[in-house]
C-alpha cells in the first residue's frame, strides 16, 4: 500500500473545538517535522483565515488544507484516501458523522472523535463493523472528557489491581470530585438531537435506557442496572453521591472495553459513575435538577426555548476560563475476595474537561493512532481498547493528565 500524504487531518478545523485541537498540535508538534498533518473542513476561506490566526506567515504552507463537505461523499473519500488517520471534530455526530465513518471503515483510515452520542455509535458499530475489520481501520469514539478519563481510570484501576492482588477489580466506582469548568456547546447539541430522535423512535428510547447498549452483538449483559438518578449515599466514600450526565455515555465505554477485550475483568464486572456531593441537600438538589433537565429537553417546546440560553455548538470559554479550570474522578476498585485490598485510583485534568482538557486528549489520541505501534486491528474500540498504556503515558507526558493510586480519605 502506498504511503499516504499526511499521518492525520483534523476535520472540523475551524469549529471552536477544533480549533483548539489544531492550536495544541501546533504547540505540542509544530509543522514541518516529525508528525505530518493537516487542517480541513468545508470552508476554504475559514480554513485559512484559522491558519493566518495561528501560524506564522512564512510557514503556513507547511500546514495544508483539505477541503471535504460531509454533504460531499467524494470529497470525504479523496480526504480519507490521503491520511492515516482522519480526527473529527464535527457534532452533533449522528447529524453530521456517518459519511465519515464509513468512508474511513471502507478504506482503512483510523479514526477519532470526541461524540458522546450511544445511539449514533451502536448503530456506526452495527453498520461498519465488518467493513472496518476487513479494512483494518481501526475506529475509535469518545476521545475527549467523554469518555476518557472514565475508560483509561478504569483501565489503570485493574492494571494495577492485577499486578498487586493478582485479580481484577470486581466492581468499579467512578465517582467525579471537585471540577470547574462550563458545559460544551457541542455536548449540549447533542443531547438535544439524542432527545429528539428518542422523541420519534421508541427503539432509540430503549437503547438509550440499555446499560450495555455498546456490548458486541450476541453477548450476554452483565448485572449493571439503569444509570442513578437519585441521591444516594457511598459506603465507601463516605459522601452523598449525585447522577452524573456523562455517565449514560462513559460507563457504556468502559463496559464495551471490557467485552472487546475479551473479559480481563469478568464477565460479571460492574461499573457505574456518579458524583460525590458535600451533602445530602446537594445530592438531592443535582439530582431534582438533572431530572428537571431532562424533561424540559426531551419535551420539543421546551427544549427550543432551552436552547436559546444553553452553550451552542461553536461557543466556548476564552483562554483564561479554560486555563482556570480542572477535575478530578476517582475510581474504587473492590476486590472480590477481600475488602481490605480494595484499590482507589484518582485521575486529574489540569484544564477545563469540556473544552480545554477534551481538545488536548483528543489531540494526543489521534497522534496516538497515526504513530504509536498498536496491537489493535481493524473494528470499533474504545480508547483504552484501541491504545491502553500508550495513551495514557501521552496524557500524562504531555497533556497536563495524572493517574495515580491513592489511599482512601
Amino acid at each position: 500500500m502506498a504511503e499516504k500524504e499526511f499521518d492525520l487531518v483534523i476535520w472540523g478545523a475551524t469549529g471552536f473545538t477544533g480549533g483548539l485541537v489544531v492550536e495544541y498540535l501546533l504547540q505540542q508538534y509544530g509543522i514541518g517535522g516529525d508528525l505530518s498533518w493537516a487542517i480541513a473542513g468545508r470552508n476554504r476561506d475559514k480554513l485559512t483565515e484559522l491558519r493566518a490566526r495561528l501560524v506564522p506567515s512564512g510557514q503556513r504552507r507547511q500546514l495544508p488544507i483539505v477541503i471535504a463537505d460531509s454533504e460531499d461523499p467524494d470529497s470525504i473519500a479523496a480526504m480519507v484516501e490521503r491520511t492515516e488517520v482522519v480526527c473529527s471534530t464535527v457534532g452533533p455526530y449522528a447529524r453530521y458523522g456517518t459519511p465519515l465513518v464509513a468512508a474511513c471503515a471502507e478504506a482503512g483510515t483510523d479514526y477519532c472523535d470526541l461524540t458522546g452520542e450511544p445511539q449514533w455509535m451502536a448503530r456506526m458499530i452495527e453498520t461498519y463493523q465488518a467493513a472496518a475489520e476487513a479494512s483494518g481501520a481501526r475506529i475509535v469514539h469518545t476521545c475527549g472528557f467523554d469518555s476518557i478519563p472514565s475508560d483509561l481510570g478504569v483501565w489503570y484501576l485493574q492494571q494495577e489491581m492485577l499486578e498487586r492482588h493478582g485479580v481484577p477489580a470486581s466492581r468499579v466506582k467512578g465517582r467525579i470530585g471537585r471540577n470547574r469548568g462550563t458545559a460544551s456547546g457541542g455536548t449540549v447539541a447533542s443531547i438535544m438531537n439524542l432527545m429528539e430522535e428518542a422523541r420519534r423512535d421508541p427503539s432509540i428510547r430503549r437503547l438509550v435506557a440499555n446499560p450495555y447498549a455498546l456490548y458486541p452483538p450476541g453477548v450476554a449483559p452483565g448485572r449493571d442496572g439503569p444509570d442513578q438518578t437519585g441521591a444516594r449515599y457511598d459506603e465507601d466514600f463516605r459522601q452523598w453521591t449525585a447522577p452524573f450526565v456523562l455517565s449514560a455515555t462513559n460507563s457504556r465505554v468502559v463496559r464495551r472495553s471490557n467485552a472487546v477485550m475479551g473479559f480481563p475483568w469478568g464477565e460479571a464486572f460492574r461499573y457505574d459513575e456518579s458524583m460525590l456531593c458535600p451533602s445530602r441537600a446537594r445530592a438531592v438538589a443535582i439530582a431534582v435538577g438533572t431530572g428537571i433537565g431532562m424533561l424540559t429537553l426531551a419535551a420539543g417546546p421546551t427544549r427550543a426555548l432551552a436552547g436559546r440560553f444553553l452553550p451552542k455548538p461553536g461557543e466556548g470559554p476564552d483562554r483564561e476560563q479554560r486555563e482556570a479550570g480542572f477535575y478530578e474522578i476517582f475510581f474504587h476498585g473492590i476486590h472480590p475476595d477481600d475488602r481490605s485490598r480494595d484499590i482507589r485510583v484518582k485521575v486529574t485534568g489540569d484544564m477545563d474537561p469540556g473544552y480545554g482538557s477534551t481538545a488536548k486528549m483528543l489531540g494526543e489520541a489521534a497522534v496516538c493512532l497515526a504513530c504509536d505501534e498498536l496491537a489493535t486491528g481493524g473494528g470499533f474500540w474504545t480508547p483504552s481498547s484501541a491504545m491502553d498504556g500508550q495513551l495514557l503515558q501521552r496524557l500524562e507526558e504531555n497533556a497536563g493528565l495524572t493517574f495515580d493510586v491513592v489511599e482512601p480519605e
